[in-house]
């Protein structure tokens, strides 16, 4: 019998160096009768040679189209866009089960391929958690972003280029640097505190020094009222961090903003839930999502008002890239040992039923089209 692979493809997305795969896990992998195949790449936080010792076979980058259709392909972000079918088994972030634009057109591919999505976002536990998540290195690195861009401004300028760091102390310090020592007087606002990632913003404000009353705390009691929230326009960073998957009442509103004019003190959203071209986004005062080259995006404000920009960057996590794959991974490989076996083990079952259920409506979207 055959041993069990999986082929860890290179990232494609722009300044993305975190992986669905570490060495350490893959050694796991291995360890456990995994062949490992990984492709190589400069990108990537961890080094070629550190998936070498680690006893994985290294192959070029961006081979995976020329792999047996019968190995799964693993990676983290989306595929570059393109009409290509897809024949093989996925395993990635996709971004196309919750109506996000071009949701039909990634789908099309898997359906003209006869290859199958399993979305990490949407691998779940029997209780319905997810089985790994980005969460908490999402919102730590979120309200990193929002301090940088709000120490920037202090200095007249625009947060530029953010660049990685290497590990959890060097950002915290450097942020505090820039900051003139301590975020000690900012003002921040986290809605979805109790999850996995606003309990990730109120650790990394807690540690640039923020006030503890200076940090407001909203999880579901603090919204029940429904928005449009006043509360938010009275601090310097406000961090949303909710999973929407319904329709709910804007957080905030354009309109809501040039009300205030110049009593606002809101300066930074930043929009680590990123659900853009979402139709029930809960931010409707933005309409891209913003990169690590360029991390701000202006709101028009109306005349003679205070500045106010979103960030909305939607792979945060590679701030971290190091800290934060090795959790992911760690989290994941539970779920991984159990592939061999996904038409038993439920994780995979419910996973590639969602995919078909989603297959089947994009089928009816562009049929209809």
């Amino acid at each position: 019998m055959s041993k069990p692979v999986f082929w860890l493809r290179c990232e494609k997305k722009e300044f993305e160096r975190r992986a669905a795969l570490t060495p350490t896990t893959a050694k796991k992998l291995i360890d456990a009768g995994f062949d490992i195949i990984v492709e190589r790449d400069e990108q990537r936080i961890f080094d070629d040679s550190e998936y070498e010792t680690a006893g994985c076979q290294l192959v070029e980058n961006e081979t995976w189209p020329t792999a047996p259709t019968t190995v799964p392909i693993i990676g983290l972000k989306e595929l570059p866009e393109s009409t290509d079918p897809l024949p093989h088994n996925h395993i990635q972030f996709a971004h196309c089960f919750k109506g996000q634009a071009g949701w039909a057109s990634v789908l099309s591919r898997f359906h003209r391929g006869g290859g199958t999505l399993y979305d990490l976002e949407f691998l779940n536990d029997p209780s319905g958690r997810r089985v790994a998540a980005f969460g908490f290195h999402a919102g730590f690195a979120g309200a990193a972003a929002g301090a940088l861009a709000l120490a920037s401004q202090k200095k007249g300028e625009t947060l530029g280029l953010l660049q990685p760091y290497e590990n959890e102390d060097a950002m915290i310090n450097n942020v505090k640097s820039l900051l003139g020592g301590s975020g000690k007087g900012i003002k921040a606002l986290v809605i979805g505190a109790l999850g996995r990632c606003g309990r990730g913003a109120v650790d990394f404000f807690r540690k640039i020094g923020l006030n503890e009353d200076d940090i407001l705390k909203w999880d579901l009691a603090e919204t029940a009222k429904g928005g449009p929230f006043a509360e938010i326009l009275d601090v310097d960073i406000f961090v949303n961090c909710i999973y929407l998957n319904s329709k709910i009442p804007s957080f905030v509103t354009r309109d809501q903003i040039i009300a205030a004019g110049k009593q606002r003190k809101l300066s930074f959203v930043v929009d680590v839930s990123c659900d853009t071209t979402n139709p029930f986004n809960p931010i409707p005062i933005y309409n891209i999502n913003t990169t690590f080259s360029e991390p701000t995006v202006p709101v028009d404000v109306g005349p003679g008002n205070p500045p106010l920009s979103v960030i909305s960057i939607d792979h945060l996590p590679t701030l971290l890239p190091r800290e934060a794959s090795e959790q992911f991974s760690f989290d994941l490989l539970p779920s991984l040992l159990e592939f061999p076996n996904r038409e038993t083990a439920q994780v995979w079952v419910n996973a590639e039923m969602l995919f078909k259920a989603k297959l089947a409506e994009a089928i009816g979207e562009k049929s209809g089209l």
